[in-house]
């Protein structure tokens, strides 16, 4: 097999990859590395081991049953659970969405100085980007989505990589924080949620759900169980990978100097004297494209959840789905129109991801161990253990987002 055709196996793994790292991921890894330093790269790692395995299990899921997973969640569970999953994960892309255009907005006005005289204004770019996604949307095929965001995801990836290897801290530290630990500081409700808002951002149950549809979609068979665990590995790779090095960025400038990050557009002024003209560019470019890859199946996963629910083969060009979409869109326009704050939505939104992390392990541990659904392939003791562990883990992830979001609006 040559090279293109490689890399059109990991389609949906890249598809899934560029979904993950958006601005949401940047905002809490380098927010993380601003911080805490390395200290809590055993998140990442942990959260991209676990995130990986649940693609898998959902990607094999839906090879042998040939079912989604929402619709198999209404037939075999309850409906219940299939439009609990619509509403809250519909809730968190749309925090999402809010964040994600706010950030990458006020990053192209901020870059957008080095080359206009005061800048161009965040709105413009804001309507710029929400017309560009829209239109990819209106295309309507899931194999232009996903050479689009392969395309974007091979941008970022780049970009990120380079800057690792520009701004990196020491060997050493990025080696103490593989070993589990949380940083003890005078607000820990903070350090829960920035944890619980990293864990939200890759270990996210949208991904998992979606997962069964881009199985299908690929036309995958008993016969491409290989090729369907190896782009699950690939995808969580990338991601750790990609969300390490961003970490590492912030880890090996911001931190060393004690500075305070409390939104992405900081970054950018901080870095430059420290890191130079060339990194920050590279950082800017690497941070809009994951902002544009994520933002297209923020505003498209709606539509993608009806038709799981309902089982109906994937549709996105109905008028109902289309005044839908743009509607979730046009809340990109809040923080450029009124001034908000996108860091604290983008980590509020996040943590709200761990909310249902529990709810997601819990459903797929039900169906894999079904023998009328998955028969021979029904889940092992092994599998089954791990599961138990990655819901326990799930648990304890909620438990702190809720905390760190009682906290954040109390101090609101």
């Amino acid at each position: 097999m040559n090279f293109i055709g490689r890399i059109k196996t990991f389609l949906p793994g890249i598809f899934l990859f560029g979904f993950t790292i958006g601005t949401g991921s940047v905002t809490a890894m380098a927010k993380a590395g601003t911080d805490y330093g390395m200290a809590l790269l055993w998140t990442i790692f942990l959260s991209c081991i676990i995130t990986g395995f649940m693609i898998h299990l959902f990607g094999k899921f839906a090879i042998v049953t040939g079912r989604t997973a929402l619709s198999a969640f209404a037939q075999y569970i309850h409906p219940g659970f299939a439009i609990f999953f619509i509403i809250t994960l519909t809730a968190h892309v749309c925090g999402s969405v809010i964040g994600v255009m706010g950030i990458i907005s006020d990053i192209s006005f901020e870059w957008s100085k080095n080359i206009v005289d005061g800048g161009v204004p965040p709105l413009y770019f804001a309507i710029f980007y929400i017309s560009l996604v829209y239109a990819i949307f209106l295309n309507g095929k899931m194999k232009v989505f996903e050479k689009v965001l392969a395309v974007l995801a091979g941008i970022m990836t780049v970009c990120f990589v380079i800057n690792f290897f520009i701004l990196m801290p020491p060997i050493e530290e990025i080696g103490r924080g593989l070993i589990p630990g949380v940083p003890t500081t005078e607000n820990d409700d903070n350090t829960f949620l920035i944890i619980a808002s990293m864990v939200g951002t890759t270990v996210f149950s949208g991904l998992f759900v979606l997962r069964t549809t881009l199985v299908k979609e690929a036309g995958w068979t008993l016969a491409d169980l290989k090729t369907q665990r190896n782009d699950a590995i690939f995808a969580g790779f990338m991601m750790f990978a990609i969300s390490g090095a961003i970490m590492a960025a912030a880890a090996g400038t911001l931190h060393v100097q004690g500075a305070k990050m409390e939104n992405v557009t900081e970054m950018i002024v901080l870095l430059e004297p420290v890191a130079g003209f060339f990194a920050v560019a590279v950082f800017t470019l690497g941070l809009i494209a994951a902002g544009v890859s994520s933002q297209f199946p923020n505003v498209s996963l709606l539509p993608w959840l009806l038709n799981d629910y309902i089982g109906r083969k994937t549709d996105v060009n109905r008028m109902d789905y289309r005044i839908m979409v743009l509607v979730i869109s046009l809340l990109g326009l809040i923080v450029p129109v009124f001034n908000a704050k996108p860091i604290p939505v983008m980590i509020t939104s996040q943590a709200f991801g761990a909310l249902v992390l529990p709810v997601t392990v819990g459903c797929i541990l039900y169906m894999g161990n079904r023998k009328d659904l998955m028969k021979e392939y029904s889940f092992s003791w092994v599998i089954n253990i791990a599961l138990v562990l990655i819901l326990v883990f799930a648990a304890v992830m909620s438990y702190m987002s809720y905390n760190g979001l009682i906290a954040q609006i109390k101090a609101i």
